[in-house]
């Protein structure tokens, strides 16, 4: 009988060293987001310092400022702040739809036995976060409710920016299941944006959307080795299909962004041929995530996190705000409750165990840089309060106060166990070394 590495029956390991190939892929995910994370800290800090000096007035003239592109048929009037959030997001959504369909057909989540435990925390880590919120708007009702979704979703470019900042040398396993753990999250918040904040759907808008969506996926598989050849066939031939898919769908009254993760589960992974390489979906991820981590997603924190805090007068307000606390007590307590609960409920029912090297003080630690929610929170505020309720400016106050919360926790619980995580990953290197394998750490 199999048993685990502490004498019980055996299982699947919850979080074991990745495959080679995939420990390659994931840190080279990883070495973008960190740079990408401290894009979006300064484009963030740079709004919120501007909507606060007597400049005020221009940064919020320059969110406001509508431009109107001239499409047959469609009335497309936003303002720099809604081109940001609906349009330049909805590239970072199509990155999100490449990675999730790269894991669940050639990651090391491709068996439902190893994927359970990073999707049980992922959801553990949405559904505890906003039963939270809803314990602390409940009296308050109506309007405050619809911002339940807020606190459930964790920034992953921004987690891994502290990881960065702080210097730690966490297991490989460990920052496998963060970057899972946050792809799943985006997964949920796409489902939740597509049914919950739907409104006035216009199914003739949506049909018409299939059109180029299609064409799109048939090119993308047809002809995947031609267009993964030539740096600018995906621009020539899919981008504007892609375009075309993403201005039916706004129009059709489902947000914007869902037309990047339909685009984004329409491309192949594996290539036609069978043979090894890289297929096109990663090929088109190596072109498209600069653009993202570089300056979409930085716009979009760029016009999204300026809130005017008011002083001592507006804190006062926005500390009267359930929606405030809410948020707060949702992404700092919230996500690590739900994430280490979900997955100690997983690893006792399905026997599965950690891997030897790692301690749930460790996963602890991860849990807390979960909390860490802000693109998407900041997203999810908008669709839940639009921009002229006060909630909403008090949301985005929230979502900034609990994520550098969660970020200063979670820095305070993983630099003491710095030289533990060391440790180990120089026992890796000698083990990697002792059986052959290159060494993954230089």
């Amino acid at each position: 009988m199999n048993t685990t590495p502490h004498g019980r029956p055996g299982g699947e390991t919850a979080f074991r060293r990745a495959s080679y190939p995939e420990y390659l892929r994931i840190t080279e995910i990883l070495r973008k987001e960190t740079v990408g994370g401290l894009v979006l800290i300064v484009a963030a800090a740079i709004a919120i310092v501007w909507a606060n000096t007597p400049a005020a007035a221009s940064y919020f003239a320059l969110r406001d400022f509508h431009v109107s592109v001239p499409i047959p048929g469609l009335e497309l009037d936003l303002s720099l702040g809604h081109w940001a959030s609906d349009g330049l997001l909805a590239v970072f959504f199509f990155l999100t739809g490449l990675e999730l369909k790269k894991e669940f057909v050639i990651g090391d989540l491709n068996r439902f036995s190893r994927a359970i435990v990073p999707v049980t925390a992922a959801f553990g880590g949405v559904l505890v976060p906003a039963l939270i919120y809803v314990a602390f708007n409940a009296a308050a009702g109506g309007e405050t409710l619809r911002g339940w979704a807020i606190p459930t979703a964790t920034d992953i470019a921004f987690a891994v920016a502290v990881l960065a900042v702080i210097g730690s040398h966490l297991p490989s396993a460990l920052r496998i299941f963060l970057l899972t753990l946050a792809v799943v999250d985006d997964l949920i918040a796409i489902v939740i944006i597509a049914f919950v904040y739907t409104s006035d759907l216009k199914p003739q808008y949506l049909l018409l959307s299939l059109v180029p969506i299609l064409l799109y996926t048939y090119l993308a598989q047809r002809h995947q080795r031609f267009i993964g050849q030539r740096p600018w066939a995906a621009w020539v031939i899919l981008l504007p299909l892609g375009v075309a898919a993403w201005a039916l769908v706004h129009e059709s009254g489902v947000h914007a962004t869902i037309a990047g993760v339909v685009l984004g589960f329409a491309v192949p992974v594996r290539r036609k041929d069978g043979a090894p390489g890289e297929g096109l979906a990663e090929r088109l991820e190596h072109r498209f995530r600069p653009l993202s981590s570089g300056f979409c997603v930085p716009l979009f924190a760029f016009f999204s996190a300026g809130v005017a805090i008011g002083g001592g007068e507006g804190i006062a307000k926005a500390l009267g705000d359930p929606v405030v606390w809410g948020i707060v007590a949702g992404l700092v307590l919230g996500k690590p409750i739900g994430i280490l609960g979900s997955t100690w409920l997983v690893t006792k029912t399905r026997r599965a165990t950690l891997d030897p090297d790692t301690r749930w003080g460790d996963l602890l630690g991860v849990t807390l840089l979960g909390g860490i929610g802000f693109t998407v929170s900041l997203l999810v505020s908008e669709l839940s309060f639009g921009l002229e309720s006060p909630h909403y400016e008090h949301a985005k106050v929230a979502i900034l106060a609990g994520s550098l919360l969660a970020a200063f926790l979670g820095a305070l619980w993983l630099k003491p166990r710095d030289r533990r995580y060391r440790e180990i990953a120089e026992r890796e290197k000698i083990d990697a070394n002792r059986d052959g394998v290159p060494d993954l750490f230089e």
